[in-house]
This record gives C-alpha cells, sequence and structure tokens, in this order.
C-alpha cells in the first residue's frame, strides 16, 4: 500500500491513495479541509463501521444505519497526542439483539479493526453505542 501527500498552497496539503482517491488536508487545525488527525479518527470510525456493519449483516441482523460519534482528547504539548478516545456507536435497525450488537462493537475494536488496534497502542480506546429501531 502507498500513499502521497503534495504540498498545495499555504497549510494546504492534497493526500493521494494509490487506488485514485485523494482528499484536503489542512494544516492550520481545520481551517479549510479536516486536519490530519481529524483524518484520523475519521480513519477509525470508518475502519471500525466497516466491521460492525459487516459483521450484524453475516448475523442475519437487520441494520439499516451506522453512525459514529468520535470523541477524543490531546495533550496540550507538543507532539499533541491523543491520550484518550471513545467511539460511540449509533445502531438502527430493526430486531436488533442487544447482545450481538454489543459483541460486535466490542471485536471490531479488540481483534479486527486495523486503525484501531494501532491507536489502541498508545491511546486509552473506549466505545459505547445505543440502538434505535427503525
Amino acid at each position: 500500500m502507498q500513499s502521497r501527500v503534495k504540498w498545495v498552497e499555504d497549510m494546504t496539503f492534497l493526500g493521494q491513495s494509490s487506488s485514485g482517491h485523494s482528499v484536503v488536508m489542512d494544516g492550520n487545525g481545520g481551517d479549510k479541509a479536516p486536519s490530519a488527525m481529524e483524518l484520523v479518527l475519521m480513519a477509525a470510525g470508518g475502519c471500525s463501521s466497516v466491521d460492525v456493519v459487516s459483521g450484524l449483516q453475516s448475523q442475519a441482523q437487520n441494520i439499516v444505519g451506522c453512525e459514529v460519534l468520535i470523541s477524543a482528547e490531546r495533550r496540550e504539548q507538543a507532539p499533541r497526542l491523543f491520550t484518550e478516545a471513545n467511539l460511540h456507536f449509533i445502531i438502527s435497525g430493526f430486531d436488533l439483539n442487544e447482545t450481538l450488537v454489543a459483541n460486535t462493537i466490542a471485536d471490531s475494536l479488540d481483534k479486527y479493526c486495523s486503525v484501531c488496534l494501532m491507536i489502541g497502542e498508545k491511546v486509552k480506546l473506549t466505545h459505547s453505542h445505543e440502538i434505535i429501531t427503525a
């Protein structure tokens, strides 16, 4: 896997993936686009969502929606590393099994999500969820 990041202007950068996709990043704290650190949180939410949706579907759960709200704390001094983060999943569907939802989310963060497993090496990761009947 490869990617590249190119300086565009000021503190704006263009990230390009080997799969042909691009994302703009802002080095001024998210003034014009997401910052690199914001993208790290989005990557964790995206990676774990793939696990959760596919896991629930494979268990014949009638899931119709999955949203993850990610909140994180950072150190005040440089480097401004994340110290803790919570991924709060909002799962909607019909007749969802609470235990299956909880276990699928936990398994994603503890066993399957590559991004969360990497982040979890240095960051205290927690998770929570709620189920909404569609």
